[in-house]
């Protein structure tokens, strides 16, 4: 398996922490960062706390690109509402 980009910032590496995605030229995963979002931390602390490594735009397509998966996933995490 080859490295592949998965937009301008995020790419998959088979060498590079299991082939989970990645920023480009980090070993920064995005599922932290992701995370770190969802927690409420500020897209400039984000920053901060990887010393400069990633930037607003590549916390951007992270984000576009999560959004979009959950769209077109969103059925598979649905569950059946029961009235009483």
């Amino acid at each position: 398996m080859k490295s592949k980009m998965i937009g301008r910032y995020i790419v998959t590496d088979p060498e590079i922490c299991h082939g989970k995605p990645t920023f480009r030229g980090t070993r920064i995963m995005v599922w932290q960062v992701l995370e770190q979002a969802a927690n409420g931390m500020s897209w400039e602390a984000i920053i901060e706390e990887w010393r400069g490594s990633i930037t607003k735009e590549a916390i951007a397509e992270a984000v576009r690109l999560a959004s979009q998966a959950f769209i077109e996933h969103a059925h598979e995490y649905t569950l059946e509402l029961t009235t009483t």
